[in-house]
């Protein structure tokens, strides 16, 4: 973009000019523009190329906010000059995730005297960094930081804790057993926590949940609006979780909206947590919830716990059913105009009016999903993944149709087997791909139904006349779409040996392959896409179509799609490529993946392209090949492939390209292995978190936070 502006400012000079000079804009016209670049791009260079723009690029409409946390080519050097040149004009600066920095660099921030709101989550710093850097920042309010191992609270100085008890939006992710800082922060209105604790040492020691003797101090809640605490797997996250919850259960804050705990698993209730929701279903009224399924399944909570005005409600994996779910949560039909996020991922029973005799595959009732639909008819974000959700085949009751009605709808959670045309499907002979197994290896060799390449030859196929074809057209704004299996599970779970085998999709969901793929193309404005488990995917015709229509894509995700023994649309997928600019993420799993030359030549067509994960099962991969592309791609800093390779190759190539690009991109993340070796855990616990919650590790993501939880 400087080198635009320049080209630009060049041609000022000249007597005649056909085109318009961006210089005759107006002020308000150019500074809408110069938000789109980023901060350090319009102070370190934009900025220099004439006076006007010396003086644009320093509006405190582009200097109030620093955006830093996906700027892969900032460094250290980068950073200093930024701080110098406008430290003083900051007020909100984010750093999240820059883990490739320095903790040094942390020693700038002191130049931002102003700052209000911090995040360094991400980011390497010790507890004196914290304390010196703390200890200047009089005015801050919101605090984000890591807390990892050798954290040692007695080192803040009193000044730095002055700081912090003026602080009211704390987030700490913990990767160690501490309370953090959260005692210092006697003000707190908002609590978010992660825990990242893991159960072993490197050395292979079993951790403790106990915190240390001189961390007994006891947090301060009194003040608290939000609490949120997400677990990764593993007992020492759970230990230490309640010990955070032991100071609410004695006395529930007066002012607590929103309360929220992502567990996975199975984390059980105890008497402390039993005596925290009894005194808030007597004390409080929620707007937004979120509770492990222990606490929700076979209790009375959800009858007895009162709401506001609602926005966020979360019952992923629960044994809800669809009965309980109009009778507690929507009250008959109440209307819930304000919930704007709804994720019942998991809930098998939710669309059903009882779950004690029902099996997982019957059919859904209609009327509930109705209810739904019209009391909260300003949801945004909903996810009915990971479950069976079979429509009948009753005329205007399918799943689909029901769900048009939701127009304002920003992303969206489905099951494979909801979106099956149930009418259509019924007067349609069995597929081949329908009587091949979906085992690995290579098992028979079949006819491959040829599919239409375009879509107007498909519109002749009358596949627009399908529930699902009608259902993306009525979703213009969609930003988000996840079509996930309900059988599927990751070859990569976190902390866990690679999962070798993945149980069959489901009969419903058998039918579903090219022509629904090809349906999602008329979401013109989506983002991000995925799609795992489509069993019936012959040729993957369908992407090329969204690659042609979706120009805005920039996540793309896809998993076991067609045949297990073979990657039928390989072609189609190279096809897509090609016409995918704006790409940004992309993640392919599938066993059999040949990531060759052909591959990673289309994939270079991906200007845009910053991340690549590959997860495949007796995958290969051609080293030379991945040589070329990173040379040809310059924004890729991540590459992480995990194939069926030797550990010997995979070394070789990771070591290669870290050696060829580490000094020209500061943030390169390099990991390449083989997917089935032991050690394969151990390596996933260097990766920058920042790319193993966004893209490594599979999981839906719609809804599964509320929304604006943090800035």
């Amino acid at each position: 973009f400087s080198s635009l502006l320049q080209e630009v400012v060049s041609e000022e000079g000249e007597e005649e000019s056909s085109g318009v000079n961006l210089m005759e804009f107006s002020d308000e016209i150019l500074l809408h523009i110069l938000s789109y670049v980023p901060c350090t791009d319009l102070v370190l260079n934009v900025r220099r190329t004439c006076r006007k723009l010396a003086t644009l690029c320093l509006d405190k409409s582009l200097t109030h906010t620093v955006l830093l946390q996906k700027d892969y080519k900032v460094n250290k050097d980068k950073v200093k000059q930024l701080m110098r040149d406008i430290g003083k004009e900051i007020y909100q600066l984010n750093m999240a995730g820059c883990y490739w920095l320095p903790s040094s660099t942390i020693d700038h921030v002191t130049r931002c005297k102003n700052l209000v709101k911090l995040n360094l989550s991400g980011c390497h710093i010790t507890s004196l960094r914290l304390s010196k850097m703390l200890s200047t920042l009089q005015h801050l309010r919101s605090l984000a930081i890591d807390v990892n191992p050798g954290f040692d609270a007695s080192q803040l100085s009193s000044e730095c804790k002055a700081t912090l008890s003026r602080v009211s939006e704390l987030k700490q992710t913990l990767y160690t057993p501490s309370y953090g800082v959260v005692p210092c922060c006697t003000s707190l209105e908002k609590l978010l926590l992660y825990f990242e604790i893991l159960d072993r040492s490197r050395e292979g020691f079993m951790l403790s949940g106990q915190l240390m003797v001189g961390e007994s101090n006891v947090p301060h809640y009194q003040n608290l609006r939000v609490f949120y605490a997400r677990l990764a797997p593993g007992y020492v996250n759970q230990e230490v979780v309640r010990l955070y919850l032991a100071v609410l259960s004695d006395r529930t804050p007066e002012n607590l909206h929103a309360f929220l705990i992502s567990a996975p698993g199975s984390f059980a209730e105890t008497g402390a947590t039993k005596n925290l929701l009894d005194s808030m279903a007597r004390n409080v009224r929620l707007d937004a919830l979120q509770l492990p399924k222990a606490w929700i399944n076979g209790s009375g909570l959800l009858q007895h716990l009162k709401f506001n005005n609602p926005f966020y409600f979360s019952f992923s994996r629960c044994t809800l059913s669809g009965g309980h779910l109009i009778q507690r949560v929507i009250n008959g039909g109440k209307d819930l105009k304000s919930l704007t996020s709804l994720n019942l991922s998991g809930c098998v029973h939710c669309l059903a009016p009882e779950s004690l005799f029902r099996k997982a595959e019957d059919d859904i009732d209609s009327s509930i999903l109705e209810s739904l639909v019209a009391s909260c008819c300003n949801l945004r974000h909903l996810n009915l993944s990971a479950a069976h959700h079979h429509s009948s085949e009753s005329i205007g009751n399918h799943l689909c149709q029901l769900l048009s009605r939701l127009k304002h709808l920003l992303s969206l959670a489905l099951p494979v087997c909801s979106i099956t045309d149930v009418a259509a499907n019924a007067e349609k002979p069995p597929t081949a791909s329908n009587l091949v197994p979906q085992t690995f290896g290579r098992k028979v060799r079949i006819g491959i139904q040829t599919y239409p390449r375009n879509l107007g030859d498909q519109a002749n196929q009358k596949i627009e006349s399908s529930v699902f074809w009608a259902l993306m057209g009525s979703l213009r704004f969609l930003e988000t779409l996840e079509i996930i299996g309900s059988s599927f599970s990751s070859a990569m779970p976190r902390n866990e040996p690679a999962i070798r085998n993945s149980l069959p999709p489901c009969a419903r969901a058998q039918s579903v392959g090219d022509s629904e793929v090809a349906a999602i193309s008329q979401v013109t404005y989506l983002q991000s896409l995925t799609l795992a488990q489509l069993p019936n995917i012959l040729t993957g015709s369908g992407l090329v179509n969204i690659g042609l229509q979706c120009q805005h894509l920039r996540t793309l995700s896809l998993a076991n799609l067609g045949m297990m023994g073979k990657v039928v649309y390989m072609s189609a997928l190279m096809d897509m490529l090609k016409h995918c600019k704006c790409l940004r993420d992309l993640r392919l799993e599938q066993p059999y993946f040949c990531a060759g030359a052909q591959f990673f030549q289309a994939l270079s067509h991906c200007s845009s392209l910053q991340r690549l994960c590959i997860v495949s099962r007796s995958g290969t991969l051609q080293s030379d090949a991945v040589m070329s592309f990173m040379a040809n791609c310059l924004e890729v800093i991540m590459c992480h492939m995990f194939m069926g390779e030797s550990l010997t190759v995979c070394k070789n190539l990771q070591q290669s390209i870290v050696r060829s690009f580490q000094a020209e991109r500061p943030a390169l993340n390099v990991v390449i292995f083989p997917l089935l070796h032991e050690d394969l855990t151990e390596v996933i616990r260097d990766v920058p978190m920042r790319h193993l919650d966004e893209i490594t590790l599979f999981k839906s993501r719609v809804a599964e936070e509320p929304p604006n939880l943090w800035w």
